[in-house]
């Protein structure tokens, strides 16, 4: 899989990445999303661009589980899903949480009794119920998928238990959006109707709902839990290395296949798959089958797996135009790089610092190495035999979106051998990246060994990377240290030095200005 730019950022500005003084103030959200399938609390800390998870819990309250027969929601699942928003509500006081917003989803939109639900959330639980309707929820899954991969240009599929929603998303924004009436839990009873009952209905669903027709050929973005669970079943059948659901991409023709496996295997095996709970693997050939009608239908050049949905397109709706415009893997690098670090900003520095001997990286690379050096410091709390598998361990598993396995493995790389994992090519991170990334990998080595060196010249303060300069001249690697800073050409920072420029296959001097 070939490294390709996932980020098309209308400002491509590398001093302007620092969360801004505002970002940098701790503010709790929470969302409660009252869903067809299940009613969740959500709890975000941190940097707006880049908020990271304080807590999460769902309960399976089923509020749609019998809307398709009944139209409303039955006394039980009333009686769950309102003791969870009790609960939730509850906690949130309890967590202080400076903004709550909950809304409905198809669920509670449709069903006769809606009405009853949020009359007593608000007189049990204290809270003020917004209904959603069905293209703000598809505009919210919409922003949800280009919060985390912000050059997306395709069409989302946001599947939940009541509703489908579909939106056209392109430079940065959602145009086209649909919702229709084929969640989940519909699908079983539309599929027994015979074998093209839901292609036939998706078709004239489709039409009287007004899809354009010529937004085919392009990437599907899949978003919900029910799908999601579908990229873990092929990320188990394929034995994906590095099985991380967010940006897990797929050959279209995987719908398809993944129907036969969803129908033929049995309920049981289908729950042995610890990424898949047993509510899910009760309805994923449905959810298959959706899929593999949709593909068709729009003709789908390949389908790509988002992490981020309607709840994290709220959180990105309500920010300021400038704060969407911010790269999410470099705010999030250095919303961790400041929390675990030494020393604040140094990774800004540290970039601007050995950006000199790389000035022909392409911009896909750039950002990633900017990232590698705002995460520079994050393992020196570790043993230090294993800085390095640290470093590569934060790269590969964090929680990054807007970047692909392949960006992993050069962000991983770099930190390994920021860490002094050495000047060759990780064995396990080059079967990551595939051959054709061989180069890609092989510049994050140079980039780990000229951080190195930053981080043993510098100490960690900004002082020396701001006097002193590392230039490339020719075929030279030049570090020009003025008179007052020579004290710091240390036997350390020469070795460092001398093992960048070997990597490179440059000669090196150390020059000291008079």
């Amino acid at each position: 899989m070939a490294l390709r730019s996932l980020v098309t950022m209308r400002r491509v500005r590398e001093d302007d990445i620092a969360v801004s003084g505002d970002a940098q103030a701790v503010r709790r959200r929470a969302i409660i999303d009252i869903g067809s399938n299940s009613v969740r609390l959500v709890v975000y800390d941190g940097a707006p661009r880049s908020p990271v998870i304080l807590f999460n819990e769902k309960v399976l309250a089923g509020l749609g589980a019998a809307l398709g027969q009944t139209g409303r929601i039955e006394p039980e699942a009333m009686e769950r899903g309102l003791l969870a928003l009790v609960r939730y509500a509850a906690l949130c006081r309890e967590m202080r949480v400076d903004r709550l917003r909950c809304v409905a989803t198809a669920a509670v939109r449709d069903a006769t009794n809606g009405h009853e639900l949020i009359a007593r959330a608000e007189r049990e639980a204290g809270l003020a119920v917004e209904i959603l309707s069905g293209r703000q929820e598809g505009e919210a899954a919409g922003y949800g998928v280009l919060s985390a991969i912000p050059g997306a240009d395709g069409i989302v599929g946001d599947l939940g238990g009541g509703s489908l929603e579909l939106a056209r998303i392109r430079d940065g924004a959602v145009h086209q959006v649909v919702s229709l009436p084929l969640g989940v839990l519909r699908l079983g009873a539309i599929r027994k109707r015979g074998k093209d009952a839901l292609r036939q209905t998706l078709s004239k669903q489709l039409k009287a709902a007004g899809w354009r027709e010529e937004d085919t050929g392009l990437p599907f973005y899949m978003v919900g839990g029910s799908w999601r669970a579908l990229a873990h079943l092929d990320m188990q059948l394929n034995q994906v290395s590095l099985p991380i659901i967010h940006h897990h991409s797929m050959p279209r023709t995987h719908a398809t296949y993944l129907l036969r496996v969803a129908s033929h295997r049995s309920k049981a095996s289908l729950k042995s798959i610890p990424t898949i709970s047993s509510s899910r693997a009760a309805t994923l050939a449905d959810a298959a089958a959706l899929l593999a009608a949709l593909v068709g239908r729009v003709n789908s050049s390949h389908l790509v797996v988002s992490a981020h949905g309607l709840r994290e397109g709220l959180l990105y709706q309500d920010l300021s135009a400038e704060d969407r415009m911010l790269d999410p893997l470099l705010a999030a690098a250095e919303a961790e790089g400041e929390s675990q670090g030494r020393f604040a900003g140094h990774g800004r520095l540290i970039d601007d610092w050995i950006k000199p001997l790389f000035a022909s990286d392409p911009p896909e690379w750039k950002r990633i190495r900017r990232a590698a050096c705002l995460l520079a410091d994050v393992g020196w709390r570790a043993n230090p035999d294993f800085r390095a598998e640290r470093g590569m361990e934060i790269a590969l598993h964090g929680n990054w979106v807007g970047i692909d396995v392949a960006g992993r493995a050069m962000l991983a790389q770099a930190l390994h051998g920021n860490f002094g994992g050495g000047a060759t090519v990780v064995p396990e991170l080059a079967k990551l990246a595939g051959d054709a990334n061989a180069p890609a990998l092989q510049r994050a080595v140079h980039w780990g060994l000229a951080i190195r060196l930053a981080q043993r010249l510098s100490g960690g303060v900004a002082g020396p990377l701001r006097e002193c300069r590392l230039v490339l001249d020719g075929k030279v690697i030049a570090l020009h240290l003025p008179r007052d800073y020579a004290s710091l050409q240390g036997e350390s920072v020469q070795r460092r030095l001398k093992m960048l420029a070997a990597a490179l296959r440059y000669d090196y001097r150390i020059t000291i200005a008079e």
